[in-house]
């Protein structure tokens, strides 16, 4: 099969990282854009992408890119594209999309004429006047942003946050694709003391552990592109070995959680154990403001309770000056705390060394980062 253009949609400000781990994995022509990155395909380029990213939500086949201010115009250029390259006569493909500071901003009219675009296409193609869509499905995906069209075809299915390990989670927990951006902003490494005292459903602990043990996170799913006959099934085979033996089973990596609440707690080990990250990870049931690691070393990552999220505005501050108490500036020591409030540093009663902007979902947060140790008097 030809080459073809890949795109690798992503939270806000990730995209170096996902661009990063692309170009690690032999991706060619990577181009971060705004909310994605884009890159040349193969079926194998495909999978590789699919088993390996950690930051990226999903990967899509982008069939083409065009400006439209009219349906016409929508219309023409969707079915101009090669689509029977893809979609068999008897798959199914269900249209759905955004649409952004565009003229054309009705997504049911957007659906249905890009729908109309595809069938016509087919319809000449194979010399058939009506699809049972009974086969395999070829989510079609639309983005119209400032009257540009995107048009993809999902090739993961679930997004590729859903690991396979969190079946259940705490309240408000952190996205799994945004817990591995934090590690890797936090370079986390092989043999990493990391501490979460908000541990939640131990999201960020397993993230940080699969990080320091080079384990793909796709290993434990399925993918939508695993049944079409596009990409040899044993491509999906020879690219889970490949990312099977990059694994380092014996890091000397340890993640250690605490929490508040004991169900959190016990949601944390039995995530990790599903992850098959338990023998790196240790939680007990413990106040945020009895933080005392026993290690010389070590590295805090942590999404704390926040005023959108959980607490009140009076008790999230209350519960920064608490970290700023148990988080003291000190050799061998650096955090990292993710959070909405402006407010934090303040609170927290020092100035980030660094400081970078993330989206949590749709909450636009800070990633506050403390990592120099005080100087010598």
């Amino acid at each position: 099969m030809e080459d073809f253009k890949l795109a690798a949609p992503c939270l806000l400000g990730v995209e170096g990282l996902v661009a990063q781990e692309l170009r690690e994995m032999d991706a060619q022509n990577v181009e971060a854009q705004n909310g994605r990155v884009i890159f040349d395909g193969t079926p194998q380029m495909l999978a590789r992408a699919n088993i390996g990213s950690r930051f990226a939500e999903r990967i899509q086949v982008l069939m083409g890119t065009f400006p439209a201010r009219t349906f016409d115009q929508l219309f023409e250029n969707v079915k101009a594209l090669p689509w029977e390259r893809w979609i068999g006569k008897d798959d199914a493909f269900p249209v759905k999309g955004r649409s952004l500071s565009s003229q054309l901003h009705s997504i049911p009219d957007c659906q249905k004429i890009i729908k109309k675009a595809i069938v016509e296409r087919l319809k000449q193609k194979y010399h058939v006047s009506w699809f049972a869509e009974s086969g395999e499905l070829y989510q079609v995906q639309f983005l119209i942003m400032k009257d540009q069209v995107s048009v993809m075809l999902d090739t993961s299915g679930a997004g590729l946050h859903k690991r396979g390990y969190r079946q259940n989670a705490a309240e408000a927990p952190i996205k799994e694709t945004l817990a591995a951006a934090l590690a890797a902003l936090s370079r986390v490494r092989t043999d990493a003391n990391l501490y979460d005292p908000c541990c939640g459903s131990g999201t960020l602990l397993i993230e940080s552990a699969m990080y320091a043990m080079h384990m793909a996170p796709g290993l434990q799913r399925r993918f939508s592109a695993q049944f079409w006959p596009q990409i040899p099934e044993d491509t999906w085979k020879r690219e889970k070995d490949r990312a099977l033996s990059f694994v380092v089973r014996d890091a000397a990596f340890m993640g250690w959680g605490s929490d508040i609440d004991g169900a959190a707690v016990d949601l944390t080990l039995d995530n990790a154990r599903k992850a098959g990250v338990i023998s790196h990870i240790k939680a007990v049931k413990a106040d945020l403001a009895d933080f005392a690691p026993e290690t010389e070393h070590g590295c805090v990552i942590c999404n704390p309770p926040y005023g959108e999220r959980l607490l009140d505005l009076k008790q999230a501050e209350e519960l920064y000056r608490t970290m700023g108490k148990v988080f003291p500036a000190r050799h061998g020591w650096n955090y990292t705390v993710i959070s909405p409030d402006e407010t934090f540093e303040e609170c927290f009663g020092r100035r980030a060394d660094k400081r970078r902007k993330l989206y949590n979902g749709m909450i636009k947060c800070q990633v506050y980062m403390f990592y120099r140790a005080p100087r010598e008097k």
